[in-house]
């Protein structure tokens, strides 16, 4: 009797701790808001993985903040229109992808923020990550419909982009699977396509329907699946990226821009003030397991897969007619972070 009510006890102590664990896991909130101000818009935040400081493209220039104190420790000039930042520790240094005019990479010290030089790049250049298994940051061109490569080593001063890939349509935001391989967004096709960076071209056209216009992109390259935010339908589509095969196709919010994966959570941050927080909850199924409300504008974010905290940049708004887009009030600026 003494044994079969201890096993009892146990196992009820076991059913509670998994069950809190469950909780735990879409017990997420704001916990602090960063005020920054500055001038100039915004695009994709970037975390460094290894010093935890945050980038963030203002247009014309790019910040690098301290998410502990919220304290900007260096502002990098001299874009024309910033999109994102690629971090190459190894390399020790920051590629910032440039948009504007005839497009640009921007090459800078990680430990002085100074910039190195700019490279040419084609116009539009966009959204930027780095690749360990080809050794090449990776940018997109939307403007140009092409894939952009250049090693991290290369000279500031006299190199060059590798002849770009055509890709077929205008990209967005791209994931590499570690493996060699990249999967990118096609906003006006409605597809992803695969690449194979060795061989230098496309190799697979996939669509994202039913969801439309896919903007965010993110990888679990354990599962080999993408979670890609669509606009339009507004969808979070669970991709598998052995086949294309449509996993899953959740609702999200309006005005999605990125998706990021922090271990077995993929997370969908919209502009209507909502980050969708959505994870496997059975064998093959999976579900929005908490939409947590985000001030209005917070369309994009960084994961620090280390502390597990989430930032989301965004700004008080004037109000706007209707039908226009608002603007962002002067000076308000800020950085909106989310945890468990």
């Amino acid at each position: 009797m003494r044994i079969t009510k201890s096993l009892v006890v146990v196992s009820a102590l076991v059913l509670f701790t998994c069950a809190i664990r469950v909780l735990a896991q879409s017990e997420w909130t704001v916990t602090k808001t960063l005020h920054i101000g500055g001038e100039g818009g915004w695009d994709y935040l970037t975390v460094d993985p290894q010093t935890h400081r945050l980038y963030v493209p203002r247009s014309t220039h790019t910040m690098v903040i301290d998410p502990d104190s919220g304290k900007t420790i260096a502002d990098i000039p001299g874009q024309k229109r910033a999109h994102g930042v690629a971090v190459v520790p190894q390399a020790g240094r920051g590629f910032i992808s440039d948009g504007g005019g005839d497009g640009a990479v921007v090459i800078f010290d990680l430990k002085t923020n100074a910039v190195l030089g700019t490279i040419a790049a084609q116009p539009d250049a966009d959204g930027i990550i780095f690749d360990s298994a080809s050794g090449r940051v990776l940018v997109v061109s939307g403007d140009k419909g092409v894939l952009m490569t250049l090693k991290p080593d290369l000279d500031p001063r006299t190199g060059k982009l590798d002849p770009p890939i055509e890709l077929g349509g205008k990209p967005e935001f791209l994931a590499a699977d570690g493996k060699g391989n990249v999967y990118i967004n096609l906003v006006d096709k409605n597809e992803v396509v695969g690449v194979d960076l060795k061989a230098r071209k496309v190799t697979a056209r996939w669509s994202v329907a039913p969801g439309g216009a896919p903007v965010g992109m993110a990888m679990d390259t354990k599962k080999r699946l993408l979670f890609i935010g669509c606009r339009n339908p507004q969808k979070l589509i669970v991709m598998s990226a052995n086949d294309g095969k449509i996993v899953a196709a959740l609702p999200i919010g309006a005005g999605v821009d990125a998706t990021k994966i922090d271990g077995d959570l993929a997370f969908a941050s919209c502009a209507d003030g909502s980050l969708a927080v959505a994870r496997e909850t059975s064998p093959g199924k999976y579900e929005i397991v908490q939409t947590v409300k985000t001030p209005a504008g917070a369309r994009t974010m960084g994961v620090d897969a280390i502390t597990h905290m989430i930032y989301l940049p965004t700004s008080e708004f004037e109000t706007a007619a209707a039908g226009a887009r608002p603007r962002s009030k002067p000076g308000t600026f800020m950085i909106v972070v989310v945890g468990r």
